[in-house]
């Protein structure tokens, strides 16, 4: 190849470039994709766990929304009142009281307090039970099925199986909510880290079915709401609710339920 030629080929190649360098230069302005310094900036302080428990696809998402204003400041369960105060204050606006929540699995019906039907053996997955008769072995339709799905799913490490029903640890729980999601029963449910007491029972049979299931079932028999002082339990389904926002935490249902459904 004479000096021409490759002088020629060097030219067409520099010109090749030179085009896509222009062409990719000129996209990248066309195209850019303006960042939100808030949106950043909210990132960086939210917990990058994407449990999912604000009701978002993950973290990237819920920093979006609270930028665009579509989600509160302290929209993270995870990362709780102080995570939430320092969102607030990048988005100049005030944080607001925010109630610390952990999960709580509404059974204690464990393997010496509720009776089999019969003996399980097969697949150890609570979901997969709803296949099974009476939808599992335990005699109480309404139980914890003990098998561990919550655990599974946690990304806390903060609910295990104990003897045969799931125990959260308030202290490691973030209240994501995933727990929440996957229970078959819908035993588990948010409620303050504080609060006093709580009914550790979620079965709706008449008071002489549960008796005849669990030695720990509620029952029904109005005590509690009775003797409540601050009128704040109610009874549906033959199964107490205390609200909490009522409770005084002063003990009296506690100790007048004669099943020791309360906790």
């Amino acid at each position: 190849m004479n000096m021409t030629g490759i002088l020629i080929a060097t030219l067409i190649v520099g010109a090749v470039g030179l085009f896509v360098g222009l062409f990719l230069g000129v996209a990248a302005i066309k195209f850019k994709v303006e960042v939100d310094e808030k949106e950043e900036a909210i990132l960086e302080v939210l917990p990058s766990n994407n449990c999912g428990g604000c009701g978002y696809a993950g973290c990237s998402n819920l920093a979006a929304a609270i930028a665009k204003g579509e989600a509160p400041v302290n929209a993270c369960p995870v990362g709780g009142e102080k995570v939430g105060k320092l969102i607030a204050d990048i988005m100049g606006v005030e944080a607001g009281e925010s109630v610390k929540q952990v999960a709580f699995v509404q059974c204690q019906g464990d393997c010496d307090k509720t009776k089999l039907d019969y003996d399980y053996t097969g697949i150890e997955d609570c979901r997969m039970l709803s296949f099974v008769p009476n939808g599992g072995p335990k005699a109480c339709n309404y139980g914890c099925l003990g098998f561990g799905s919550c655990v599974k799913v946690c990304p806390f490490d903060a609910i295990h199986v104990v003897n045969g029903v799931a125990v959260v640890d308030k202290e490691q729980c973030k209240a994501c909510g995933k727990c929440i999601a996957v229970c078959p029963k819908n035993l588990i449910s948010l409620i303050p880290y504080d609060a006093k007491h709580v009914v550790a029972c979620s079965s709706q049979d008449k008071g002489p079915d549960t008796m005849k299931a669990c030695e720990v079932g509620c029952i029904g028999c109005q005590l509690c709401k009775k003797n409540c002082p601050a009128d704040a339990i109610t009874i549906e389904n033959f199964n107490a609710t205390i609200d909490q926002e009522k409770c005084i935490g002063c003990g009296v249902c506690k100790e007048k339920c004669p099943k020791k459904a309360i906790v």
